[in-house]
């Protein structure tokens, strides 16, 4: 849904598929389509639905041959089983395979840097009731001034510098609060989380789903 995030993605797929020629990597069609509306905004402040655009991609990719359908947005998973439902595809979630890795880490308690979306659809705090593991976020000022605002500044294609600094503001304070290792839980965050992951342990919610994709695929 993010362009940065989808072109992201998709290297991350190849990376993850064990292929020793273009040959063997993974036939992929990628519809991408800024226009489909804010999902956080969805959400949170009863703006525009994004389902009929996306059920609407949905199609289009099953027409171009696509078997699975792959969504490299996580606040967009809270309209994704009725999508899936209404373009009759198989799809893969995101934050089930984020989740589960974060469990066969060994993580008690982990903490969630995602947009306000996610948070409000709480995506990931059922997915950790499922794994056991408790969901930890920032305080709503921190939320507002570090993570939104690194999430914005990845979108805007602006200071990537400065979103990676906000970007460890927040964590460093999630890991103050006793998580054992921290969710990029929103696809722009990766693009500016190399500090972070620098000083602790960050699981990326992209590779999580480029690995579930190649499994899907390959099993």
């Amino acid at each position: 849904m993010g362009p940065l995030a989808t072109a992201r993605f998709y290297e991350a797929l190849v990376r993850a598929t064990p292929a020793h020629s273009d040959q063997e990597h993974i036939r992929t069609v990628i519809w991408s389509d800024p226009a489909i509306p804010d999902r956080t905004a969805a959400i949170v402040d009863g703006g525009p639905s994004p389902v009929p655009a996306m059920i609407a991609g949905a199609q289009r990719l099953r027409r171009m041959g696509a078997e699975l359908l792959v969504t490299p947005c996580n606040t967009a998973h809270h309209f994704l089983p009725v999508v899936a439902r209404a373009a009759r595809m198989r799809t893969i979630d995101m934050i089930d395979a984020t989740m589960a890795q974060a469990s066969k880490a060994g993580a008690a308690r982990v903490g969630i840097l995602a947009t306000r979306g996610t948070r409000a659809a709480r995506l990931y705090d059922a997915a950790g009731v499922r794994y056991g593991v408790r969901t930890i976020y920032p305080d709503v000022a921190t939320q507002h001034r570090f993570v939104d605002r690194a999430i914005s500044l990845v979108k805007q294609a602006d200071d990537r510098a400065l979103a990676g600094r906000l970007l460890s503001g927040a964590g460093a304070t999630l890991c103050g609060a006793g998580a054992d290792l921290l969710i990029t839980a929103c696809t722009e965050l990766p693009l500016v989380s190399g500090d972070l992951a620098r000083a602790t342990t960050v699981i990326d919610s992209v590779d999580c789903l480029a690995a579930a994709c190649v499994s899907a695929l390959r099993c």
